[in-house]
């Protein structure tokens, strides 16, 4: 295949698997997926306040702030002052400057071609594709159930069971629509439950997919999650191991039976659009808890759409060039 240095993006529900897809795909030759950086969406929403990108020292300003408090830059173990000079030195575009940085954690780990892995992307595409409109967009997708129990045990999820799943179901739902609008070179999707079962075959597809060889280092990750994974975050600390299959239904045992029945009656059809068949395991939920889901989703999606109005605006107010030029 011609090798290719389009940008790739993984997204999803959270704890859909992303970071163990991200190890596999950091292990190829090719590819460096940096753990998560979370300083694309501020430096976007933020862009104004930096002024014209043309002048050094607003590119400065704009690097600063990247590079900077609030953001998980360290983690990529750069030097940073040497990428602040080099986004200063970059062409004056927001996409630029983040692509400046992703270029240069490949380059340190010898590779040619950069990814990003944020789960949570899938209310950005949008934006994703303004700044990097040739990007590939990798979409895993788990059992809806899984994602909800796991989501229910991890401290830092704050959203609750109900918050859960409308997590998933709206992450689903926005990113078929994504697939059926970008053409097939610029969407994926694949299951976690078939890489699980075989990673090999699975990993093949995806690489044909992204124009690369595969290679069979993929499925040798172990170093490459000690490269990726911060040490603090203990609850990745499966992409270290071998595949477990056995907790493909571990929500059975995690998850209440109201839990069960609820899910599967507001997320019904994205269940079995993805090949996950009802368990009908659960007890049916009272119009409480149907209640309690609807406002859940409701303000979610308020919030996504007043976003996405708010930048529209902006952008017509305030057009300027924001693709990596790089």
């Amino acid at each position: 295949m011609a090798p290719t240095n389009r940008p790739i993006f993984l997204v999803g529900c959270p704890r859909s698997g992303t970071s163990l897809l991200s190890v596999m795909l950091h292990a190829h030759p090719r590819i460096a997926m940096p753990p998560e950086t979370r300083f694309l969406r501020p430096i976007y929403r933020e862009r104004l306040a930096f002024g014209d990108l043309t002048v050094a020292e607003n590119r400065r300003r704009l690097a600063e702030r990247m590079t900077g408090k609030g953001t998980k830059f360290a983690d990529l173990r750069l030097d940073r002052k040497d990428v602040i000079e080099k986004i200063v030195a970059a062409p004056p575009t927001v996409g630029s400057a983040a692509g400046t940085v992703w270029r240069e954690f490949a380059r340190t780990r010898g590779k040619e071609r950069w990814g990003e892995k944020r789960p949570s992307y899938w209310r950005d595409i949008g934006v994703i594709l303004r700044l990097f409109p040739e990007a590939q967009i990798v979409h895993l997708v788990r059992d809806g159930r899984s994602c909800v129990a796991s989501l229910k045990k991890v401290t830092w999820w704050e959203a609750g069971v109900t918050g859960a799943m409308a997590s998933w179901t709206m992450a689903d739902a926005e990113l078929r629509r994504v697939g059926r609008r970008l053409p097939t070179d610029s969407y994926y999707r694949l299951r976690y439950e078939d890489l699980l079962a075989d990673p090999s075959d699975q990993l093949g597809r995806l690489c044909r997919y992204l124009g690369e060889d595969f290679d069979a280092a993929m499925l040798d990750y172990s170093t490459a999650a000690q490269d990726i994974v911060p040490a603090r975050k203990s609850w990745h600390a499966r992409t270290k191991g071998g595949l477990d299959t056995g907790r493909i239904e571990a929500w059975r045992r995690t998850l209440a039976p109201v839990e069960i029945g609820l899910f599967e009656r507001v997320a019904r059809r994205g269940l079995q659009r993805n090949g996950y068949e009802l368990s009908g395991a659960g007890t049916n939920p009272s119009a409480g808890h149907l209640l309690a889901y609807r406002r859940e989703w409701a303000q979610r999606m308020g919030v996504l759409y007043k976003a996405r109005l708010t930048d529209a605006r902006l952008r017509r107010m305030h057009p300027q060039p924001l693709r990596d030029l790089g």
